[in-house]
């Protein structure tokens, strides 16, 4: 048997040169990966009595995977979701090696063949403008941090950025011009463009006259001129929503977090009538089906012409065929 099937030879190279050198995937996406075939390696080892090092391709057939992922639901109560999850890491990894290994294709195209499970769609949680108008209010804007955490949150419920990508913005990713836009790098390291109303605009034109804290390129600085932390977001934002709550008692029953106004963002666009396609490009969303969940969410509260709407909506609806690059 060639040394080339060897699976630890060729886990290897798959990290290294396939999602390091050649995807270039975040370290979120890599340290996801790394522990699928951790929990792969350690299940072969029961199963087959045989380490990482003594595994070949032959050991990892299709009657061999379906065995794990069933143990991955049963005896770890690992949720559809994530058990999807993982057969998309091992689904990578084959496609990989269906180019190292093309005599072994039979084997990898049964792998590849495995189908994902059908699991509920998760509910949408989002914000009325009522709620968003009531966070928005209460940031005491004759304060720097008022002004600060006002505009970062305005930003955050009218573009829908991610937390990770709203604290790593940088003054520079902002565009004021014509075709207004923040600029940022989303998930995979794919930067795309999301255009700006005119009242973020003039907020975030208002906010770069700040002066700048020690210098720094942040966005949205700490009073030291650092980062914000995922953690200060989330409670800064959760303080709002205690004192909003006084005025908007509807908020009482919700939960509030940083994602929460970006699917908040999403069913805005949508109820303006915004086409998923688009949306999805906006979102940094890799699949439409991604998007069409804020629209069953539509579905399910708007009247019966909002419905058909919708519905019309989400047949017409089209993969992108490529990130967004650039917003005119």
């Amino acid at each position: 048997m060639k040394s080339s099937s060897n699976v630890a030879t060729l886990i290897e190279r798959y990290f290294t040169d396939r999602l390091m050198h050649q995807r270039d995937v975040s370290s979120n996406t890599i340290a996801s990966y790394r522990d699928t075939f951790r929990l792969l390696f350690t299940f072969a080892q029961a199963r087959l009595r045989k380490p990482p090092s003594a595994l070949v391709l032959e050991d990892l057939d299709a009657v061999f995977i379906n065995a794990f992922l069933q143990d991955l639901e049963k005896r770890r109560g690992a949720s559809i979701r994530t058990r999807n999850l993982r057969l998309t890491a091992i689904r990578s990894f084959f496609r990989f090696v269906s180019f190292e290994e093309p005599a072994r294709s039979a084997l990898i195209q049964r792998v590849l063949a495995i189908p994902s499970k059908r699991h509920d769609k998760r509910e949408v949680h989002f914000l009325t403008r009522p709620e968003i108008e009531a966070i928005l209010a209460v940031p005491d804007r004759t304060s720097w941090l008022g002004r600060r955490d006002h505009t970062l949150l305005l930003l955050a419920v009218q573009t829908g950025l991610r937390l990770s990508e709203l604290i790593g913005l940088d003054r520079d990713h902002i565009h004021l011009g014509a075709g207004a836009h923040v600029q940022c790098i989303g998930k995979g390291r794919k930067e795309r463009c999301t255009p700006l109303t005119k009242l973020a605009r003039d907020a975030l034109k208002a906010w770069l006259k700040e002066p700048m804290r020690r210098g720094t390129k942040a966005l949205f600085p700490n009073v030291h001129g650092g980062r914000l932390s995922a953690d200060s977001v989330q409670a800064l934002l959760s303080k709002y929503a205690r004192v909003a709550k006084e005025s908007c008692p509807s908020l009482a029953s919700k939960r509030v977090s940083p994602h929460v106004l970006r699917h908040s963002a999403a069913m805005e666009l949508l109820q303006a009538g915004v086409d998923c396609s688009v949306i999805a490009l906006w979102f940094g969303h890799e699949a439409i089906e991604t998007t069409q969940t804020y629209l069953h969410a539509h579905l399910a509260q708007g009247s019966p012409g909002q419905a058909q709407a919708a519905q019309a909506q989400q047949a017409n609806a089209f993969p992108p065929e490529r990130p967004l690059a650039r917003i005119p």
